[in-house]
């Protein structure tokens, strides 16, 4: 116990160089998935997002097996499979089945390839579940150049994408391109998830992506709220999760996905307290019961 709660060897740690780049590259990711967390809950993308982060997967390692930049091959696995989504799955019907096929044919070549790897387990181990010594200098530019180019690309589809996202029939009588912004934000979704890769591993990257935002949707039904409410819980989970990985040395996937889900958990409890609240404001007082004659 001591060991995992070791604030002396904490705050040692945070003075090194590669901790540094590992919390500013946390905190850029959060940022970025805080941002489209709300529109992936809005339009049902979540198990896109893991479809995703399975051939992001895959591209770490077939770039791992060829040398050259992990996150490069994260990201370049990761936009394949967006595109694939995207055009795939115009019909939502068949989205589902489209994820489902993509999903099991990425992990199972990315199983492969790193079958072939000759390196260390750690370097497999780390794309699966993260490693924040992963993140070098370059790593963490090509994230900052990603996260611009993301936001950037949102802040100029952020209203027709919002309204397509709320009401897609009434966005598309309405002449908004919904069949452009559904490839063009897979896209943006497939970026994303490449950024957590390296951080958070393919396996479990969705709790950035989407469980921030599935914890403000419950307790707030403004797009806007949703949005600053997903950044601050995605900031809190990524950040917070490094801090307290580094004294006792574990994936700092377990802490991420751990705050994300007490964040989740205590805004259902939120909700459900706020439900019952406004339940006995509303409901009628009880009619007196009535008087036995005679009396």
């Amino acid at each position: 116990m001591e060991k995992l709660f070791d604030f002396d060897l904490t705050a040692r740690l945070l003075a090194l160089d590669v901790v540094q780049t590992a919390l500013l590259a946390a905190a850029v990711l959060g940022l970025v998935a805080g941002l489209l967390g709300p529109f992936i809950v809005m339009r049902r993308m979540s198990f896109a997002v893991h479809g995703t982060a399975e051939l992001a997967f895959t591209g770490a390692a077939a770039a791992l097996l060829l040398g050259v930049g992990v996150g490069i091959g994260a990201l370049a696995g990761a936009v394949v499979a967006a595109l694939l989504l995207g055009l795939l799955s115009r019909r939502e019907s068949e989205r589902d089945s489209v994820i489902g096929v993509i999903l099991s044919f990425g992990l199972g070549l990315g199983v492969l390839l790193l079958w072939f790897y000759p390196g260390r387990a750690s370097q497999k181990f780390g794309i699966l579940v993260g490693q924040i010594v992963a993140v070098d200098s370059t790593d963490l530019t090509a994230l900052l150049v990603s996260a611009v180019v993301v936001l950037a690309v949102l802040a100029v589809i952020y209203r027709p994408l919002l309204f397509s996202s709320v009401d897609p029939a009434v966005a598309v009588a309405r002449g908004v391109p919904v069949h452009v912004l559904g490839p063009l934000f897979a896209v943006l979704v497939g970026i994303a998830t490449a950024l957590g890769v390296q951080i958070v591993g393919a396996l479990l990257v969705v709790a950035l992506m989407v469980t921030p935002a599935a914890a403000a949707a419950r307790i707030t039904a403004s797009p806007w709220r949703a949005t600053v409410l997903a950044i601050v819980f995605a900031e809190v989970a990524a950040v917070g999760g490094i801090v307290l990985s580094l004294a006792p040395g574990a994936p700092v996937s377990f802490f991420v996905t751990a705050i994300s889900f007490a964040i989740y958990v205590g805004c259902r409890v939120v909700a459900f307290v706020r439900g019952r609240s406004a339940r006995s404001l509303t409901e009628p007082a009880a009619p007196p019961a009535p008087v036995p004659p005679g009396r």
